[in-house]
């Protein structure tokens, strides 16, 4: 039996959107429609609550309605072989439906909503969020969603997973956003690193590294691909 290597798996936008889930970010700065300084920043919050409470309890609704891709179920299935951490920058749950099991989400979630007044206080949510709806210490909950311009919490646990990794999957992402474009520069020199994207961007991190593999592919069909491979 093999020692269980660690596999740290960053995904993006692209794998979700293979489940009709729209990117964050448009060419043309909007998100399905909205600006997103409107929407994603703390000071769309405190110009209108409504309008940010609306936006993400569509978001939320959309959730029901889609299902994991082929890409997501495929990282399920390193579980069987690896020790295997999924670092997220989507907000959707569908690494949660797929079945893996170590997730963290480093721009929040859509399924939770936290308190205003304690950010320590987070609820987990299934439908509207509206004004009115309070935490127990009576302030207003607000999406658990990180805006432009707050700080990344989980940051810092992404970080001490990519530490001790010896294979790194990076998926459906342009890796042009920090903090999370970085994470990759803090793996180990001899990790192995896997770029699967159909419109792939060699970062500064990437350009630094002798052992990446690119594959120029959709979520479905590259991780299959690569999966199929590790679990040879």
């Amino acid at each position: 039996m093999r020692k269980r290597e660690k596999i740290v798996v960053l995904t993006g936008a692209g794998i979700s959107a293979e489940s009709g889930i729209n990117t964050f970010r448009d060419a043309d700065g909007l998100w399905e429609g909205h600006d997103v300084m409107e929407v994603a920043t703390p000071e769309g919050w405190r110009k209108n609550k409504e309008l940010v409470l609306d936006f993400y309890n569509q978001r939320r609704r959309q959730l029901k309605t889609v299902s994991p891709n082929a890409g997501h179920l495929a990282l399920k299935e390193l579980e069987a072989q690896y020790d295997v951490v999924i670092v997220t920058q989507n907000v959707d749950n569908l690494h949660e439906q797929a079945g893996s099991t170590n997730i963290i989400h480093l721009h929040g979630e859509l399924r939770k909503v936290r308190s205003t007044g304690d950010e320590t206080l987070i609820y987990d949510w299934e439908e509207d969020c509206v004004l009115g709806d309070r935490c127990k210490k009576g302030y207003q909950l607000r999406p658990h969603i990180v805006w432009f311009g707050e700080a990344v919490p989980a940051l810092e646990d992404a970080v001490d997973e990519i530490y001790g990794a010896h294979h790194i999957l990076i998926v459906g992402t342009s890796m042009q956003v920090y903090p999370a474009a970085g994470l990759v520069g803090y793996a180990p020199r001899d990790a192995n690193i896997y770029y699967i994207d159909p419109r792939p961007s060699i970062n500064y991190e990437l350009q630094q590294r002798s052992n990446l593999e690119v594959i120029a592919e959709p979520a479905t069909t590259g991780v299959r691909k690569l999966v199929d491979r590790l679990l040879l």
